[in-house]
């Protein structure tokens, strides 16, 4: 049998995205160089017969997806699955993780003003964000950065294919270290300027309630350039899930 009719076979199949050396192992002659081959002669074929379908490369495999410009008439199907889409603050708290991760939660709620606990516990549901470590602060908080799933849900192939720092928002490109003072956790921003001095900032919720928290709305425009107008799942007209929505209670994780 062909190894293209193989790989397309299992590219149709599987509901995630595959890697070369998982392709491979499907029979005894086929390698990775021979499923890369298969991949390209797949994509010719596809781009030459106008498809509606191509092979995308994801979280570091590939898969078989519809293209974007149809996702208009797959909308109008309750046959075809899509998930919920996120919410803002779902969406905010994750452009903060997954570019200053690994990060702890009273890092993400001083740069969005508010509590995130709520979020990050649904993200963590979602399989969007994981504990990836442990800081060194005091009682040695949970770190978390994005997943595999990640990638997945919104159609990258790796982290590098994120926008660059330098074209978001200054907020997240400020480097924050956070140190206690009197029991408390502040937040001391280091300046872009060589000769400025470092200057403090109120910490967690507080900053929120005060005004400091007026980084969020440039936090929303993050989200964006992640979400990049379109998930790679086809979310449009999904409802928000409620229990993204911002915890005012608090609770630490």
């Amino acid at each position: 049998m062909k190894p293209s009719r193989i790989v397309e076979a299992l590219l149709f199949a599987s509901d995630a995205p595959l890697r070369a050396e998982e392709i491979s192992r499907a029979d005894e002659s086929l390698d990775e160089d021979l499923v890369e081959d298969a991949i390209r002669t797949l994509r010719e074929e596809y781009a030459e017969g106008e498809r509606a379908f191509d092979i995308a490369e994801i979280a570091e495999g590939y898969q078989l997806l519809t293209r974007p410009e149809y996702a208009g008439y797959l909308e109008r199907f309750d046959t075809v699955p899509r998930p919920a889409r996120l919410s803002a603050a779902a969406l905010e708290t994750l452009g903060i993780i997954c570019y200053r991760q690994p990060i702890g939660r009273a890092e993400v709620e001083f740069i969005r003003g508010v509590s995130s606990s709520g979020v990050i516990r649904t993200l963590m549901d979602r399989d969007l964000i994981e504990v990836t470590a442990r800081g060194e602060g005091l009682g040695r908080p949970l770190l978390y950065g994005t997943t595999q799933r990640f990638l997945e849900h919104f159609g990258f192939n790796s982290l590098e294919d994120l926008p660059r720092p330098e074209e978001l928002p200054v907020i997240l490109r400020e480097q924050t270290h956070f140190v206690e003072e009197d029991g408390r956790l502040i937040g001391v921003e280091v300046p872009d300027d060589e000769d400025g001095e470092a200057r403090a900032g109120t910490s967690g919720v507080e900053a929120g309630r005060s005004g400091a928290g007026a980084g969020a709305g440039a936090e929303i425009e993050v989200a964006n350039a992640v979400e990049h107008g379109t998930e790679a799942e086809g979310e449009a007209g999904a409802e928000a899930d409620p229990g993204d929505s911002d915890d005012p209670a608090g609770g630490a994780r």
